[in-house]
């Protein structure tokens, strides 16, 4: 780097859309940009961000951790997409004075309800199985029959943004739907179109368990080994929130056993799944990389704004949306 010339390192851009889905031309002249698009760990991620100045992050895709941090002497900036970041050490930033920013969300809401109804489907219709038949030349096995979901019972374990979508399209389908969380009341399920149950029944009784929670220290491995074998023999698992809701080494053992008969994830422990993790390998799982907020119309919003808040920093101006410290 150069005096006049601070370095920018983007972290895990998959998809490599940040730069196809914004004008990067401004930041390219005041600065030097480096892109990552496959994830980084240990010495190899230390080696990538050692002299950045900045450095934006996609999502909580990449860990920021105090540790990292006091090892980056030049940084002076950090962005990451969305508005929430479980994974950055805001209080290692703020206390080396070093300003974090944000993106809009974009309508990840949206696009989150409609990867859990595409994951419920695929699990109830048993769509990855009868797909590779037909991919295979063949028609028709002799496994398991696909379910209904009309008249059976929906239980969402959180009612907020996403779980409330959910309700909408569960209650489109004929499904029955009950809710539980923490905090839960009648009438807040009522005003969702839903009917608030308590955690044992609604686990007891629901074709289809599906988890919209923030995880906390109340919610972490709500569903533990006891929680899962009380689901219904024939149920169906769904989680595209955040792995800390499920006890995952449980899950695995649960599904080896047949009960919950299915689960549906988007989101683990560990990011991306180990090629050699055994729920890569069960029949009775469906798998996606944690594309609940993956869709064209949240990216543009993540590009524009990664380069609002880095033009702003580059230029000298009042900095935009500014992690509160």
């Amino acid at each position: 780097m150069t005096a006049d010339r601070p370095t920018i390192v983007v972290l895990d851009d998959y998809e490599r859309a940040l730069r196809r889905l914004a004008d990067w031309s401004g930041i390219d002249r005041l600065a030097e940009v480096r892109v990552f698009h496959e994830p980084l760990r240990g010495d190899v991620l230390h080696a990538a961000v050692a002299h950045a100045d900045a450095i934006v992050l996609m999502r909580d895709r990449t860990p920021l951790a105090a540790s990292l941090i006091a090892r980056l002497p030049q940084l002076r900036f950090v962005v990451f997409t969305g508005s929430r970041n479980a994974a950055l050490d805001a209080a290692a930033l703020a206390a080396r004075r070093i300003p974090v920013c944000h993106t809009e969300w974009g309508p990840s809401k949206d696009t989150t309800c409609e990867l859990t109804w595409a994951l419920i489907l695929a699990a109830a219709k048993r769509l990855e199985a009868h797909c590779r038949l037909m991919r295979d030349g063949d028609w028709r096995d002799a496994g398991p029959l696909g379910a209904m979901l009309a008249g059976e019972r929906l239980g969402l374990i959180g009612l907020g943004e996403i779980g409330s979508r959910v309700a909408r399209v569960g209650n489109a389908f004929g499904m029955q739907v009950v809710a539980w969380s923490p905090r839960m009341t009648a009438e807040r399920a009522a005003a969702r179109q839903a009917t608030a149950v308590p955690l044992d029944e609604l686990l007891a009784t629901s074709k289809v368990v599906s988890l919209h929670l923030v995880p906390s220290a109340e919610t972490r491995h709500l569903m533990n080994s006891g929680r899962l074998a009380s689901m219904r023999r024939d149920a169906v698992l769904v989680n595209t929130s955040r792995s800390a809701l499920v006890d995952m080494a449980a899950l695995a053992h649960a599904l080896a056993a047949g009960h919950p008969a299915m689960a549906a994830l988007d989101v683990y422990d560990e990011e991306p799944l180990p090629a050699d993790h055994p729920l890569r390998r069960m029949p009775n799982v469906v798998l996606t990389p944690h594309l609940g907020f993956v869709a064209q119309p949240v990216f543009e919003r993540f590009a524009a704004g990664v380069v609002e808040c880095l033009t702003a920093w580059l230029r000298g101006e009042p900095l935009v949306r500014v992690l509160p410290v």
